[in-house]
This record gives structure tokens, sequence and C-alpha cells, in this order.
């Protein structure tokens, strides 16, 4: 050791943390672990890391440490330090917990970054940065030794958990009758729950700095006194649904808060309180009608609420995270926060789909119970007992995927410290009927109450002892023929104990997972059964049904005995006691007999283990190694009790079982006395001693390595315990709410699901439970023929590339990285390192050709997938459950129906809603379709398909700076004043999407940018003149090539004009440049098109061609600028029609064409690429680039998109004020009418067909283009990136426009980089960018709808109108009143500056935007006030069109049922012929807090948002007359026009 002196830098000084002069330090290198440490204060050490050295370092013998960090670990400057260097595996972490904030980290960055921090050393606090920094954390805890230490070396055995500061977060409030209870110190539980738990939350949040997006829902499930439908009014029975003892009851949801970030939920808390106030007279008395009677309405209690309906509803949300990519937030919690003791009372089928769905969607889940804590194991789900027999006993499942907290608020009673562990019963109990019990049992019950204790000598522990115990089953051979029963859960009744007389046996079977000690170790069979990984019963008597959810499951079967005279032994007969009375003829009455299964009993879980399943270890690796070795939770930490001595325990222990396809149980003699804790009893996980003792009394280094504990077993599948997270702390009573206490790290900063796991399958197992596949690629061969394919030439992956690339989509997709203990490593290897010949060629006893050099073990579920690298060849190997001839699939797929009422913020109302709570079959991903994808860096032979579920993010092109918002923002009274955009503003956001396009989707650069334009760009939409208007309207100057039209190159985009010197020059060379222009002289208008060819190919007058880019030829030109030059060269201009002409008779001569070779490709204006064709003696020229010659592929490397210009754009002359109706339309009556001026919905009635014709012809044949995206455009990834742009192929202005970024393979930090990059130039173009969600308007019958997200229907007040009037539009043609009526609406909602938008997939296309992209309003198509006959005219038949639905009154929409019976309150049966009429409006939660820092206008302003809804529905319920002063004004248009003509 040597002393040295130590100074401290600061981070602009140098960016290390540790500087020396190697000089002073003989034999140091970089690399090396040093240690710090004052020579005073020992045991407070110091690890840093050398990464660089300094010659010159001031003054001799001295280091330098980073200030910052000298601070943290209290090093004192100046002062002697001791430094040495160590060795790193003594300063090994266990685990290390990175935080990170406000961004967006995908599974496959954890894993990279990960692998980067390898091998070096981190401290608390320390900052990391990755991906060329666009990722960035902070160490914020770290274990080794089961200590927490405050410095450390990340290993490759290291497990780092990644905890995010900013997910999602759903806080469901269960407001079940118990929050109206006080508890024991006298608040109520809601109190508690809000003023005590929600605000101690709150608080933690502020401190920890974390802003989660979060969603705060009430709920609460009401029951109806009632037996049949018959006794609810028809408006009730909508959305009544009954439950297994048929009872009828509703769910109520109560959303308060939706998707919001604050910085201070204070506000909340009170709003919280406000909705407490009359939450339970609303539900009750919701539906109540003066002068109806209904069914008596009541509040559940917490144990019968909807607990697991509200679970799936969050997970409807949450998996489907890759449609909706927020870069601003990771990860996902769902909170119930209940006032009962952590007891509910649940149907089996949704147990099975929630767990499936939490587990495989890897989603936090925390329940928090404000209910005093019970005296047994919780949470426990009691399933619902469908059997009606007296006798059939409850069934309970312990969930391990629920982390439980338990909150107590620190009130204390001054003259008592007794926590009651109960709650009392009330003080006068109701008669049995009351309590919901069945008639049957009742009235058995009050039968036999006499005969009740009449076997007082009966010995209840003995029989208690049987009762949770397996049944012994004999099983003399594994290949019986058996039938089984229908599933269900109704249970069957064994029989008498002579059963080798008995050819018929039905009987319960408990869960395969669960081991119970047998009563007497010498006489007990053992009990056999297939592998835990897989859920299938396959053979029906030696079978026990797997779902690995520690629960009993209850699946009667038959077994019938086989020709080879096996008989199966049924269980001894068991007496029943209690008032079921003695089985006296069992035979002939078996339902008095309790049928033969274990089950678990909730206060002594302790004994119960169930065998060990990847489901069971999938959160395992978020939990640090305690002094003792096994995993723990923190908030139920405990003190290990006192241990036996090893001897006493040995004989104890017997193993029964060493098959590794059979149980391994441990099971402990009932004479013994000895208290095994668990900490040391429990069977470790993949230990390999065998049949050695367990030490209790062990030091901490008879701990292995790994930090397990060696067991007795044989090399056997481990068991893990039932109850707990991590499945290896014990529960004891002793676990007061003290000990147990609230979980807040995983509340204040959530894990996400780790990227590793410790679980594989035995070889034994997966020879005969899973199907094996495999495939081989080979990346190179396949890689070089695609690069070559592509326009672009891109560097092809290489095969270590794709290998790692095919770990990282797996990851992506919630696989998990298997990491096996040393022991295990002749079984399968730790990631990298060189295992022996593949499991899958020794099944086949396949020649193994080399030893593979790397290998990754992959699981998710019930699947594993190895990935195995050798030479230039990778081999993937499935493994998925064997699919047996009872059950067609591993896990039946389920597809639960759930109707619900909802109340969402701005609603006034519960409306219905319904959803679908689904499982997925994960091994139906095609994997092999992916890796290829990988594999030819995402070629469109392999394009992305919805099955995939690829990452998309959506956006909205709109106009920026509207003059209307500008005024209502300044505080305009009323909302409604847009103004449809001038031909100006048109042209101008024409001109902005052209130049968009070109500098920043296709990243094109011109030789010499435009000088001026940097002049309109600053003031795009104050100007009323295009950027394009100054050739244009300047007779006498051309568009040359550096006049014609700007484009921002690196250098002009660098420096705007500011400075007055600048402005000068400027203003200089466009007059000498006008002074140049003004003598070229223009085309003829009868000249040829190789005249006009020459005339384009003019160096200084000519057309701009594009710079030289790959795939582009030589003299590419814009369609637009074409048509543009031509209307400026020709004399007398020319109209847009004309100029298409022009050019398609020079694509016809051979002249010109399209840039990718082809000639069929017609002329198309907007942004399309042609080329002006070469003769010979051009193609000789070295400067020549000649076309691709292959249309396809040109398309994928381009963007190019049709514009349907705008009026006034590129007119021949001084373009004047054109009517919306091209050509004035002749009716025989009176003259010709220009009805220009009128609105369309009053206009003749052939107007309406002429508008309807206009707006189809301009839908294109396929609305949207796919292309590639370089999406890695800095250069920052640490791999090669890439992915897509979906676009649509028509731009028309008065439209929005949508681009939709689609990846698999890049970091989500990078897309977000690009994209916010997007937004900050459109805005320089005059162009708002706005993300918008995948379900607009979330209505409930869309697939991927939000549950509890709806639109809010708005009322349109068209009453006030019909004065006198049988109809709105009584003065026209019957047949046109629903179309007038649809215009009619959407000139409501252009006043209110929405513009249209079209979305693919939507069944009805009148969807609007409005222009700050805040909200989005659609227009129910088939609205109509009144029956209409059925035969449609050609008009009604093209609005409704053939695909939507059908406008009948008999079969009404999807979105008429939503208005009419969920907002009206009426129901289909009932409603009359009358429709409602309004408008669905629908947020857009897509706008982030980062967006709406980088917007310019409104987009995401709340007090805007308000104001603009109350503002539209002021109007549209006339509120101070203004909808009818509206109506009137049309009214005056349109008689004005009559009576001009007339």
């Amino acid at each position: 050791m040597k002393l040295f002196k130590l100074i401290v830098h600061q981070k602009n000084f140098s960016g290390e943390d540790l500087i020396i002069n190697p000089k002073d330090y003989p034999g140091i290198k970089k690399g090396d672990i040093v240690e710090i440490f004052h020579p005073e204060d020992e045991f407070s050490r110091l690890l840093l890391q050398i990464t660089a050295f300094k010659e010159d370092l001031q003054g001799r013998e001295t280091v330098s440490v980073e200030n910052n960090i000298a601070t943290t670990f209290q090093l004192r400057t100046f002062a002697d330090v001791y430094m040495n260097i160590v060795n790193p595996d003594d300063v090994a972490l266990d685990s290390v917990e990175l935080t990170f904030k406000d961004q967006y980290m995908g599974r496959s960055e954890m894993w990279r970054l990960k692998n980067c921090l390898v091998n070096t050393c981190v401290y608390l606090n320390k900052k990391i940065e990755f991906c060329g920094g666009s990722i960035r954390c902070q160490v914020h805890e770290m274990w080794s030794q089961g200590d927490r230490v405050a410095c450390g070396v990340i290993t490759d055995d290291t497990k780092v958990v990644f905890r995010s500061s900013t997910s999602m977060v759903y806080l469901f409030i269960q407001m079940s009758s118990e929050m109206w209870d006080f508890d024991i110190h006298g608040d109520l539980y809601f109190e508690k729950a809000v003023n005590g738990f929600l605000a101690d939350l709150f608080q933690k949040w502020k401190k920890n700095g974390s802003n989660h997006e979060v969603t705060i829902v009430l709920f609460s499930r009401t029951f109806y006194n009632a037996t049949s439908l018959e006794e609810f009014p028809n408006h009730m029975r909508e959305c009544l649904q009954h439950d297994y003892r048929g009872r009828f009851y509703e769910d109520f949801y109560r959303v308060a808060v939706q998707n919001e970030r604050y910085e201070d939920w204070s506000n909340i808390l009170v709003q919280l309180r406000k909705l407490f106030t009359d939450y339970q007279k609303i539900v009750l008395e919701y539906h109540q009608r003066p002068g109806i009677v209904m069914p008596k309405a009541i509040n559940s209690t917490a144990a019968q609420g909807n607990f697991l309906e509200v679970l799936n509803m969050s997970l409807n949300v949450f998996e489907k995270h890759y449609l909706d990519r927020s870069f601003d937030r990771t990860g996902q919690l769902s909170v119930v926060i209940t006032p009962g003791v952590g007891v509910f009372e649940v149907d089996r089928e949704l147990t099975n789909v929630t767990k499936q769905r939490i587990i495989d969607n890897g989603v936090g889940s925390d329940l928090v119970c404000v209910g005093e804590q019970p005296l047994h194991a919780v949470p426990l789900l009691k399933f619902h007992n469908k059997d009606t027999s007296i006798n059939a006993a409850d069934d309970y499942s312990m969930p391990h995927w629920i982390n439980l907290s338990f909150y107590s608020t620190n009130k204390k009673i001054p003259y008592s410290t007794f926590i009651p562990r109960i709650k009392l019963p009330p003080k006068i109990s109701k008669p049995p009927s009351e309590c919901g019990k069945l008639p049957n049992k009742t009235k058995l019950l009050q039968e036999d109450g006499s005969e009740c204790l009449r076997n007082t000598l009966f010995d209840y522990d003995a029989y208690d002892a049987q009762v949770f115990q397996l049944p012994p089953v004999h099983t003399a051979s594994l290949q019986r023929v058996s039938t089984r029963t229908k599933k269900t859960s109704v249970a069957c009744m064994e029989t008498h104990s002579n059963s080798q007389a008995l050819k018929l046996l039905k009987r319960k079977m408990s869960d395969p997972d669960i081991h119970h000690p047998p009563p007497d170790t010498h006489s007990s069979p053992t009990v056999a059964s297939r592998s835990a990984a897989i859920s299938i019963p396959h053979r029906a008597d030696d079978l026990i049904s797997v779902n690995s959810n520690g629960e009993v499951n209850s699946k009667p079967r038959i077994s019938l005995i086989d020709d080879h005279g096996d008989v199966e032994i049924s269980p001894p007969f068991r007496p029943v006691v209690g008032s079921a009375g003695s089985p006296t003829n069992s035979v002939t009455q078996p339902n008095n007999i309790r049928p033969g299964r274990a089950l678990i009993n909730p206060f002594d879980p302790s004994h119960v283990t169930i065998k060990l399943t990847s489901n069971r270890r999938r959160w395992t690796h978020i939990f640090p190694k305690g002094p003792t070795g096994v995993l723990i939770q923190q908030h139920h930490y405990q003190a290990v009790p006192t241990q036996s001595s090893p001897e006493q325990l040995s004989d104890t222990m017997s193993i029964l079982s060493s098959s590794p396809n059979e149980h391994s149980i441990a099971s402990i003699n009932a004479q013994s006395t000895c208290q095994i804790p668990r900490s040391a009893s429990q069977i470790g996980f993949q230990d390999h001693m065998k049949g050695k003792a367990i030490r209790l009394n062990f030091p901490l280094n008879s701990v292995d390595k790994t930090g397990h504990i060696g067991p007795p077993t044989t090399n056997n599948k481990s068991l893990t315990l039932l109850w707990g997270a991590t499945g290896e702390q014990e529960w004891t009573p002793a676990l007061t709410t003290a000990n147990i206490g609230v979980d807040w790290r995983s509340l204040t900063i959530p894990a996400c699901l780790p990227i590793t796991t410790d679980y594989f399958p035995d070889k034994r197992s997966l020879q005969n439970d899973y199907v094996v596949s495999d495939y081989n690629l080979l990346p190179d061969d396949v890689n070089a023929d695609f690069a070559q394919l592509r326009a672009i030439y891109k560097k092809p992956l290489n095969t270590a590339e794709v290998f790692k690339e095919l770990v990282s989509q797996r990851l992506a997709q919630g696989f998990q990285l298997i990491i096996l203990p040393p022991a295990n490593k002749t079984q399968a290897t730790t990631p990298g390192s060189k295992p022996p010949a593949p499991l899958s060629s020794l099944m086949r006893g396949m020649q193994v050709e080399s030893e593979p050099k790397e290998e990754y073990l992959l699981s998710i579920g019930r699947i594993f997938h190895k990935i195995s690298l050798c030479g230039n060849s990778i081999t993937v190997t499935r493994y998925r459950p064997r699919i047996f001839m009872f059950h067609r699939h591993p896990y039946p797929p389920f597809n639960i129906h759930y109707r619900y009422r909802f109340h969402a913020p701005h609603h006034d109302t519960y409306e219905v809603s319904w959803v679908s709570f689904t499982t997925e079959k994960l091994e139906n991903y095609n994997w092999n379709y992916l890796d290829h994808y990988i594999c030819t860096r995402g070629d469109t032979d392999f394009s992305l398909v919805e099955a995939l579920k690829y990452w998309r993010f959506r956006v909205f092109l709109l106009p920026l700076n509207t003059p209307a918002t500008r005024r209502i923002l300044d505080g305009s009274v009323h909302c409604d004043i847009y103004s449809p955009a001038t031909s100006a503003e048109q042209a101008n956001f024409m001109e902005g999407f052209l130049r968009f396009i070109e500098t920043w989707l296709n990243r094109i650069r011109r030789p010499n940018a435009n000088k001026n334009w940097e002049k309109h760009v600053m003031n795009t939409a104050a100007s009323a003149r295009t950027c394009l208007d100054i050739p244009r309207h300047n007779p006498h100057r051309s568009g040359s090539k550096v006049m014609d039209r700007g484009r921002v190159s690196p250098a002009s985009e660098a420096v705007l004009p500011h400075s007055p010197e600048l402005q000068q020059q400027q203003d200089h060379s466009e007059c000498s440049e006008d002074s140049i222009n003004a003598e070229v002289s223009k085309i003829k208008s009868s000249a040829s098109n190789a005249e006009i060819l020459e005339a384009m190919k003019q160096p200084h007058t000519g057309i701009g061609f594009l710079t030289q880019h790959p795939s582009l030829p030589s003299l590419t030109f814009v369609s637009a600028e074409a048509v543009q030059w031509l209307n400026n060269h020709i004399e007398g201009g020319v109209t847009v029609e004309k100029a298409i002409i022009i050019m398609e008779g020079m694509i016809r001569e051979r002249l010109i064409c399209h840039a990718s070779g082809s000639f069929k490709k017609p002329f198309i204006l907007g942004f399309y690429l042609y080329h002006i064709v070469q003769d010979k003696d051009g193609q000789k020229d070295r400067e020549y680039f000649p076309p691709l010659g292959d249309l396809r592929s040109f398309e994928n490397e381009w963007v190019e998109v049709e514009m349907k210009v705008p009026k006034g754009w590129c007119e021949p002359t001084a373009p004047t004020q054109i009517s919306n109706i091209s050509s004035p339309i002749s009716i025989p009556s009176c003259d010709i009418i220009d009805e220009s001026s009128v609105p369309v919905f009053l206009r003749d009635d052939s107007d309406l067909v002429f508008l309807t014709e206009d707006r189809e012809r301009t839908a294109p044949v396929s609305p949207y283009k796919h292309t590639h995206l370089d999406i890695d455009i800095n250069n920052k990834s640490d791999r090669i990136e890439w992915g897509h742009l979906r676009y649509q192929s028509l731009f028309k202005t008065d439209y929005s426009y949508e681009l939709v970024v689609q990846w698999v393979a890049s970091s989500g930090s990078i897309v977000a980089d690009l994209i916010f990059g997007w937004q900050r130039k459109a805005q320089l173009c005059g162009i708002q960018m706005v993300p918008i969600p995948s379900d607009l308007l979330a209505l409930p019958f869309t697939l991927k709808s939000d549950p509890l997200r709806g639109p809010i229907f708005i009322p349109l007040h068209t009453e006030c109108l019909m004065t006198n009037k049988p109809y709105l539009f009584d003065e026209f043609r019957e047949d046109t009143y629903t179309q007038r009526l649809f215009l009619f609406q959407e000139a409501i909602v252009q006043r209110f500056g929405f513009v249209p938008c079209l979305v693919e997939g939507t069944e009805n296309d009148h969807q609007y935007v409005h222009v700050t992209g805040n909200a989005f309003i659609l227009v129910p198509s088939t609205s109509c006030i009144r029956a209409r006959p059925r035969t449609d005219t050609n008009i009604i038949r093209r609005i409704t069109g053939q695909k939507r639905y059908p406008v009948h009154p008999d079969q009404s929409s999807p979105h008429e049922a939503y208005i009419t019976r969920h907002v009206s309150g009426k129901n289909k049966d009932d409603y009359s012929m009358d429709r409602r009429v309004g408008f669905l409006w629908s947020w857009n939660h897509m706008v982030s807090r980062k967006w709406k820092s980088l917007s310019t206008s409104a987009t995401g302003d709340e007090l805007f948002q308000k104001k603009i809804i109350q503002d539209f529905r002021n109007f549209c319920s006339n509120a101070d007359n203004r909808l009818r002063q509206y109506w009137e004004s049309c009214w005056e248009l349109k008689e004005k026009t009559c009576s001009r003509t007339e």
C-alpha cells in the first residue's frame, strides 16, 4: 500500500473519474480497479477504475479524483490516501439498480447497456450514458454478499435491474362498502387510503422526482336484489351480468384522472374527496327514474368486487404498448388500493387469464391493502365454488404475481400497543339466507343442526391433517388409456375405499405443483407427474394438471381400468364431521363424501412448496440477495428464526423421488418437533449436492458463490415456496403490518421486467414434454444478395451482428436470458460461454460438426429458445410444450367478454362499454420470419406485419399558426371563428410540405439554396405569398436554378439573416440576379416539347436539378417544380392541367422519364422525381449517372407524394378567387345560379352529386406507401439500426397528412431523436407535426380500444332549428336529408377549426382533427333524423359506401348504438325512430409534456382545450341562440342567391 496526496478536479477539466501519473505507480495499467481510502477511515473505501493517465499531473505521488465523487465519499482534499489495486472478483456486485427518467428504454437497449457495463466500476449516483448520450441513467443501489454497498465492479454474473421514474401508472381505488367503515383509529378507510396512503405516495414521488403518467380510477360492483331479469326495467338490462350464484350485478368505473403528469398532486386529493362524497349515492341510485320500481342496489364488499377485471382493464392498455409508443416513459404498473384485507373471491378461468397475461406481458401489479392484516397468508384468491353440494370444499390460490403491501398509519393510541388483526363482526348476525348462502345449503344446515356434535371423540387435528394432504395414488403404469370428462368446476364425488371392485372412478385432482408431505414416510407411494413446465394433463390417472399457479385445480376425470389390469387405488375413505352427518351408505349416496384432494391451508402456507417453473422465476432477478443468500423483498424483511441442529434435521428429511420426471418431496416426519426455518430448509435452486443434509447453522461462507444453500435432494428440479413474490421468503403469522409495510420502491420507481432469469427444464423434461424444432441461418450468404438488390446500397449485417440482433429481438418481445449457476453448466450455459454439444443434436443423435462459439438460452412462459453461433452459421432451436390428444393446445386460449359502465373525464354519465380479455398464444409468433427480416436488414420480401408486434409512432402534419388559434389564445370570447384557408395560405402549406419532404424525409440537399428563402420562412403563415410567388408574379424574371425555389442547405440554415449587413448583402444579390433574369425571353406557347426541354436544361434559367444522390440519375427534378417552371416560362403561362399534358407528352416522346427509369410511370403532380433522358453522347459523360431501372426498389428508398393542388396555385395570370365548384351547373327551373357563397348543405341537389363525386375522385387507389427509413442519422448507436416510413400517397392542403414511423431494429431513444428533429424542422416549413394515437376515438367496439377511454358525445340541438317543420331539411328532396345533415355538421366542425383526416381501416370516413392537434371529432355518417325509405339514391349510397354500415333504422351502426343507447340511456328495443344527432369528441392523449414544450402553437395547452370544448358544447346546445343565428345566416345567403337569379 502506498500513500498519495489527494487532489480534486472538476468535470470541465477532465471527464475522467480518476487521474494518476503512471510513473507514480509502476505496473499499473488502464482498466485496473483501485481502492482509495484515508488511513484513518479504513472502512469507507472508494473503488474507481483507471481509464486515463496524465503524465504531467501536478506534484509527485498525487491522485486526482472528480470533485463530486470526492464529496460523496467524504474524501478530504490534500489529505493522504492509500491507493492499491484490487482483484475485481473480490469487489464484484451481485446486483445493481439503475434508475432513469423521461425516456423510453427498450429491453434490447437494457441488455446492450448491461453488456457495455461489464468489467467497469460503478459507485452510488454514478451517471451512465449510452448510444451517444441519447440514453441516460444513474446508479441507484448496489448489493454484494448480502449487503448494500456504495461501489463495486459489474461482472458477467451481476444482475442489472432497471427502474423507471417515468412509468405509465394506473391507480385503481376500490370503492367497496368497507370504504365507508371506520378503522381502529376512527378514520374512514377512504380517508386512510386517500389522505394517508395516496398523500404519502405523492409526497414520495415528489421527493424522488418521479413524474409518472397517471390514470386514477374509482371502481366498484353493485349487486341487485333480484331473482330474474324481468324484475328490472328495460333501461337497466343493457349492462347487467350475473355471477355463478345467479346474483345480478353491474360494475362501475369512474375515471378521475386520465394520463396526467403533475408536479403537484395535492389538488387531485381534493378532487378525489369530492368524488367520494356522492360516489355511492350516484352509483346505487344511477338507474332510478320517477315512478319506476327497481330492485334494491347494494355496494359489494372488497372480497366480492371486480378485482381481476380491473387488472385486465389495465392489461388491455399495457399489451398495446408498441402501438402508441411514447418516447418519454418506460414501464407499466397497475396498483389496486383496497379497503379489504387481500382476500378476493374470483372466477378460476379469469384468474388463469389474468395470471398468464400479467406474467407474459411483464407488467408490475401491486396490491395495497388499507384494511388490517389478517392472520393468514395473503394475497389469497378464493375460487368461486360452483359446486352446490353441502360439503364442497373451498379452493384457494396464492398468486405470486401480485406484490402485496399493507398500509398502516403511524398514529399511536396512547394507552395501548395492541394492533387488532381481524375486523369484529357486527353485533347481530343476519339470518343465513341474507348472507348470500345458497338455499339448499341453508336448509341442510338447519336440518342437521341437532346432530352437529354427536361424535365428540372425533380427532379433529387428524382430520385436518388429512384434508390438507395429497391423496396417495398408486401408479403402476404410465401408459393408461382413459377418457376425460368435460372440464367443469363441479366437484365429482369419490366412492368407498374398496377401489379394487370399482370399474369407474371420478375424482378431482390437485395442482401438480403442490408438494405435500405424506402422513407416513415409509408407506407413501410416489406421486408421478409430468414436468411442471407444461400445463397439460396428458394421461388421465397419473396426471395432475399443471398450471403452476399454486392452486388446486378441479378437473374431474374418469379413470378406466385398462387391459393390463392396472387399477387406481382411490384414497382411503374419510369420515366427514360436522353438520353433514355420518356417511352410512356412501356408495348409494356419494354426495356425502368429501372429494379426495389436497387443499391449500391459508393459515400455514409454508409447508406447501410448488414445482419451480419459468413463470415463478420471471421477476425474481429484481430482488437482492439477503445475508442468508435468499432473495428478499425488503418490505417483507424478517430476521431468521433460531435454527435447530443439523443432526436433528437430517433425520427428518427423506427423499421420496429421484427420477427427474417426478416430484421430489421433502417430507418432515410428523412426529418430529423440530421447527425448520424456511430460509434454510427450503430447497435451493438448481443445486446438485446429492443427498447431503442441510446445515442450518451455516456460516456465511458456506453459502455457495451464487448465494444458494445446498439442498439435501437429488439433482432434481427444485421446489419453491408457494407464497410470496420471491418464492424464497417464508410466510409466518408474525409478519405483522408493521413488518410487511408498503413496497414504496416498487410504487415510486417501479422495476422493469428483468432481462435475465434462471430457470431451464432438465434434459428428461425437454425430451418428454417439449416439441423441438430448429432452423439455420447463413447471414453472410443471404445478406450479400439482398444488399445488392437495394436501390441505395447499405452495408449488410455480418453474422455476429445478426446473432446479437436475434437475441435483442427476443428480449424486446418479452423473452429473458437464462443465466444458469455454475453447477448447471453441464446442462446449458450462460451467454457467451462454450457449451458442450447442443441438446437438440444429442436428442436426434446427430453428429456434432464443431463446437459452438457462443450460445444464448432465452425463455418466455413455457417457450424456450436456444440461439447458437458456430462459424458463419446461426442455429435457432425452439422448445415449445407438446400438444397431447386431450388438449389441442398447451393452454387453451381464453376470450372473456365483459360489460361495464364507465364515466370518463368531461363525460356526464356512466356509459356502457364492453371489452374482451384474451390470452395470446406466444408460440404462434413467427420467429423464423422475423429472423429472416433481421438477416436481410428489413428487405421488402419480409415486410413488417401486424402479428410481429412492431413498434410504431404516428403523426399528423397540419398547418402551423392559424390566425384564429392565435385570437383564441389572445382571449377571443368564441371559438367558432375559423374560416377556410385562403388560396395563399394553402399554397404556403403546400410549399412548406414540398420542402419538408425533400429536405427532411428524403434528406436531399440542393447545390446552392435560395439566398432569400430564409426571409420568408420566418413568417410563412403571415406572408400571403408563397416562396414561389416571387418568380411567378414577376413576368420579367425566369425561375433560375438559384432563384426557383429555396431549399435549406446545412450551411444556409446555420446562418439565418439577423444582422443588417447580411440583409444588405442579400438584397444586393437579389437585385443583381433580377437584372440578369430580366433579359431572358419566354418560350412561345406553340414551342415543341424538344424546345421546351432545351430551355429546361439551361444552367441559369432552366429547372433546378437535384444534386447527385445514390440511385438518382443525372438531371433529376421534382414534378411540382416542373409545372411551376412551365407556368413561369411559357408566354401567357399555362394551367396546371395543360402543364401536366405537356409533361405527359414528353414522357411519350421519351424526353423525360420517372427517375427510376420506368417509362410506364405517368407524370404525377406533387413530390415525384423525374429525369431528363440523355442521348448516347450524354451518357458517355463522366458526370453521367444512369437511372436504376427498378421501379419497386426505387419506391422503397424515396418518399414520393401526389398532391391535389389548391385553387390559385400556379395560375396562368394573376389568380382570382375561384368558387369551390369549378363549373356552374344548369338547373332546368331557372337560369344559371352561382351558389358558391351558399353553404354546401343548402345547395341544390345536383350540386350535392357533384360534391360527392369530387370527394370520391380524389381518393387514391392505395392510400399508403412504404419506404425504408434511416433512423440513426447521427451514428449514435452501437449497432446497425433501421426502420420504415409509412406515408399517405396523396396530400391535400385542406386535409391532415399522416406519417407512421415503424421499427423493430432501432433504439427507442434514437427514433425519438429523429422524430423530435423532424418536428423542429417542420415548424421552419410552416408545418405543425402532432403525434396521434393508433385509435383516434377509442370506440368500445374497436379491437385495440383502451377500455377506460371513450369519446364524449356532444348532442346537436337541431330541434331549435325546426320551427314548425316536420324535418330539418324539409325544403329539399327527402333522399338528401342524411347527406345534408352530415354536411351541416361538417360545416359546424370546420367553423371550430377541425380539418378532415383520412384514416385507414375505419368503417367511417368522417373523422376530423383540430388544427392544433388537440382533439378529434367523428361525425357518424348514418345519423339520420327519421327513418328513410330503403330505396337509396346514388347520392346516399356514395356517401355511405359499400363497406360501411347500412343506414336502415333496423340495423344501426355501432357508432349510432354508442350514441343512442349509451349516451341518451335509451335501449335498442325501445328507442323511437328519432336518432340523436351529434358529435363524438375525443382528446389526443399522445401529446406529451416534451412535445408541448417543443410546439410553438396551442398544442397541448390545457386552458385552450377546456375553452374550445366548452364553447363547442355551448354552440351545439344553442346557448345564447348561437346555433340558430348561424342557421338563419346560412339561409339568408341562400335566399340572396335565389333572389339575385330571379
